[in-house]
């Protein structure tokens, strides 16, 4: 008995980890952290000309003046829609809204090539819950992710037009992932994960104004990876029989584990044109390598018997993805501006690793934003829609019950963002 209940456990375990890690691709990623940029569709690599350059380009802060502090929040309001693959009722996501803060801090010193920064914002977040009664209990139903990342820099200006960056990235994240375990359609039994950790990591900026209308700009992030200490978690209810398996109830056991959880760096490469000193244009290439993520292990301690494995090795192997940005702002003699922005964010969990944690499919954003800019204040809003057209999945993994993540998927968003800005 004993060896089939750890059986169970293992085959379930196995499938839970493969949801787990994917939970956290591109849907959980924020680039949002900065209401101007929101607006411009995150089109900013080759603007950066406010303290959130810290995070989208930190070689911009080379064009600030004196000590600035910019602060604010992006909330998300986000609604992910299932059908299962033989129809039925449409089922939806749970825990809606989030609010992400972020606060940017640079000073100038005068007569001084060297500007310095420091960031403290989230750059993954948000989570999911799905009800249930969903054909999908025992592969998903709840995730968290909470990334908070201390980002001090240092700019160069190597010549009037050109500057380069560099900073430190310290990354504290904390994650709480949840499923069913051997019950399909009741709540008489759970699996959970929960850990956190710290990693290092470091950015890197170019900002190149190679003429008076066009500017280039590149951020590069690097992979971080976060040992994620804590436990896991799990009990069954009701004794369960099927087959050879004959799994008694038992009441929570909690086991020590850990995983590696890997942040995979980002590129991105962006274009400004400025027609006029009014206008400015810009297109942004954003690069996350998924692609590294193409195996993860979680180590257990023993519990619940001696045959619990100490270590699970999985494939994942995602695709990385793309966003592809463009924006425009128009600026207004009196201080004020608007601009307008477009996004198209490519799927990057295949079918056969998907996971309803995050209803990754391709998605289209557009935004609009008004701001202000006074001599030592600016204030900015900006609004953020986000669609994904029907996605089908099909051919995704088994869990330990025979179910899998198999139907189609559809999301929904609207986003506001305020960010206000000190100089002094």
């Amino acid at each position: 008995m004993q060896l089939r209940k750890t059986l169970l456990l293992y085959s379930f375990a196995a499938c839970w980890l493969s949801a787990a890690h994917s939970a956290f691709a591109t849907g959980f990623a924020l680039p949002d952290q900065d209401a101007f940029a929101v607006g411009r569709g995150m089109a900013f690599v080759a603007t950066a000309d406010n303290p959130s350059a810290i995070f989208y380009n930190p070689a911009g802060i080379s064009q600030l003046e004196g000590n600035n502090v910019r602060f604010g929040a992006y909330a998300i309001h986000m609604d992910a829609g299932f059908v299962p693959p033989q129809g039925g009722p449409k089922y939806h996501s749970d825990k809606h809204n989030h609010l992400v803060p972020q606060f940017f801090y640079t000073w100038s010193p005068e007569n001084s090539d060297l500007s310095l920064g420091l960031g403290l914002y989230s750059p993954f977040g948000l989570s999911s819950r799905w009800p249930q009664e969903t054909g999908f209990r025992t592969v998903a139903t709840e995730g968290s992710l909470r990334s908070y990342n201390i980002n001090p820099v240092v700019s160069w200006q190597v010549a009037e037009n050109f500057s380069v960056a560099a900073g430190a990235v310290l990354n504290y994240a904390e994650v709480d992932l949840r499923q069913g375990l051997i019950w399909p359609s009741q709540d008489l039994d759970l699996f959970k994960f929960k850990g956190d950790g710290w990693s290092a990591g470091y950015n890197l900026g170019l900002l190149w104004r190679v003429h008076d209308k066009v500017s280039l700009g590149a951020n590069f992030r690097s992979t971080t990876e976060v040992n994620m200490k804590g436990y896991t978690e799990y009990y069954n209810s009701f004794p369960f029989s099927y087959g050879p398996f004959n799994v008694p109830a038992f009441p929570p056991q909690q086991v020590g584990a850990d995983t590696d959880f890997r942040f995979p760096l980002k590129a991105v490469l962006g274009i400004s044109y400025r027609p006029t000193p009014q206008w400015n244009l810009e297109f942004n290439a954003d690069y996350t390598a998924w692609n590294q993520l193409d195996a993860l292990a979680i180590r257990q301690q023993r519990g619940l018997g001696a045959l619990i494995p100490q270590q699970v090795n999985l494939p994942l192997y995602w695709d990385s993805s793309w966003y592809y940005e463009f924006g425009v702002t128009r600026y207004f003699a009196n201080g004020w501006h608007v601009s307008f922005g477009y996004i198209f964010n490519e799927n990057s969990v295949p079918d056969a690793n998907y996971t309803p944690l995050v209803a990754d499919l391709d998605r289209h954003f557009v935004s609009a934003g008004i701001g202000f800019h006074r001599k030592q204040w600016t204030a900015d809003l900006a609004y953020e829609f986000g669609y994904g057209p029907n996605h089908s999945v099909a051919g995704s993994r088994y869990s330990a019950a025979f179910q899998t993540a198999d139907g189609t998927y559809d999301f929904i968003s609207h986003a506001v963002a305020l960010s206000v800005g000190l100089r002094f």
